[in-house]
C-alpha cells in the first residue's frame, strides 16, 4: 500500500511537472509570436512614414532610450524619438523602401530582446536615393499584458580605414 501510494506521488508529480512545463513552452511561443508582430507592426508603420503607428511599438514616456545611428545619437524619452521620426521624414519626402531580416527573438516572462536587419531606400525632395542596411536590437518589456520596446540600438559597421559609415554590409 505504501509503494503504491509513492508511485501516485511520484505520477502526479510528474503530471503538474509536465502540465507546468507545457504552459511555459506555450507562453514563450506566444511571447515570441507577440514580440515578432510588434516588430511587424513597426515595419508596416515605417513603410508608411506612419510615426504613431512607429511610436506606438515603444513605452510611451521617459524611460524609453534609444542609441540611433544620426545625431546626436541617443535619444531619451518617447518625446524625443518621436521627433527624430518626424525630422527624418522630413527629410526624405520621398518614396521609401523598407524590409527586415534576419529577425531573432527571445523573450522571457516580462523581458525579451530581438534584433534584426533593416534594409531601406530612402528618397530625398530632390529624388536622390539613400539605401541603408541597418542593424537593430530592441530590449522589450511586457507590461499590462502588452510588449513595447524599452531600448534599442541602431548600428552601422564603420570601416575604419576610411572612418566612414558602411552603409550596406550585412551580417
Amino acid at each position: 500500500m505504501k509503494r503504491l501510494a509513492l508511485l501516485l506521488s511520484a505520477l502526479f508529480g510528474i503530471i503538474a511537472f509536465t502540465a507546468m512545463y507545457t504552459a511555459r513552452v506555450q507562453a514563450y511561443v506566444n511571447d515570441k509570436s507577440e514580440i515578432t508582430a510588434v516588430e511587424q507592426r513597426f515595419l508596416e508603420g515605417f513603410k508608411a512614414k506612419d510615426v504613431d503607428k512607429i511610436m506606438s511599438c515603444y513605452v510611451p514616456d521617459e524611460t524609453l532610450f534609444v542609441f540611433d545611428v544620426v545625431p546626436p545619437r541617443q535619444y531619451v524619452g518617447a518625446k524625443a524619438y518621436r521627433k527624430d521620426w518626424e525630422d527624418l521624414f522630413a527629410m526624405y519626402p520621398g518614396p521609401l523602401e523598407a524590409d527586415m531580416t534576419d529577425l531573432n527573438v527571445t523573450a522571457d516572462r516580462t523581458l525579451g530582446y530581438a534584433h534584426v536587419i533593416v534594409h531601406s531606400v530612402f528618397t530625398d525632395k530632390g529624388g536622390h536615393k539613400t539605401e541603408t542596411n541597418v542593424r537593430t536590437t530592441d530590449v522589450f518589456r511586457k507590461a499590462g499584458g502588452k510588449w513595447l520596446i524599452v531600448h534599442e540600438h541602431n548600428s552601422v559597421p564603420v570601416d575604419f580605414a576610411t572612418g566612414k559609415a558602411d552603409l550596406m554590409t550585412k551580417p
